[in-house]
């Protein structure tokens, strides 16, 4: 698989925008290899009539929808944070409110899937928020006050059967 193929999957399933260290890390090439890649990349999705774009922003790299598109995806995102969540989505947030703070990969393990988009769609609804440990190097999500609110809870100790849901030893074998 080619470095540009690779750079591309990684940044079509980034949450965030990514940096050119970040990337060489992942992809095992040097940071010169990677800018170059994404150089080329950049290029391609100018040049086509793609649906795709690669912005750059302080030397930091996101694929994003292209520019052309925008007021289609603007009504496709307000249908999709305003309609119901998808069962998938309600599996994901669950997990994250009896699991919380729960990283990406622990979710993904619990789950069995990719979680990107589910992910991506709770923190624009503003269900999940995320935080940075730059200890551990991961991303790690919990759910809102507005989520809590909406509830009419006060903690999420309150949720049904917490105590035994959150240490489940099932769940922690699983994640190990």
């Amino acid at each position: 698989m080619s470095l540009k193929s690779q750079l591309e999957s990684i940044l079509f399933v980034a949450i965030k925008p990514m940096g050119v260290k970040e990337l060489a890390g992942l992809t095992a090439v040097k940071s010169s290899e990677v800018e170059e890649a994404l150089a080329a990349l950049e290029t391609e999705y100018r040049q086509d009539d793609r649906g795709l774009a690669l912005v750059k922003n302080n030397n930091q790299y996101q694929l994003t929808s292209a520019a052309d598109n925008a007021k289609l995806i603007q009504d496709f995102l307000k249908d999709e944070t305003s309609g119901e969540l998808s069962q998938p989505s309600l599996e994901a947030l669950t997990i994250i409110a009896y699991r919380g703070p729960i990283g990406k990969l622990e979710l993904e393990k619990i789950r069995g899937v990719n979680c990107s988009l589910i992910i991506r769609n709770l923190l624009l609804r503003g269900l999940i928020e995320e935080k940075y440990d730059k200890i551990k190097d991961e991303h790690y999500y919990t759910v809102t006050h507005d989520f809590m609110r909406f509830l009419g809870l006060n903690s999420v100790h309150d949720l049904p059967d917490y105590a035994k849901l959150s240490a489940n030893e099932v769940v922690n074998e699983v994640i190990k």
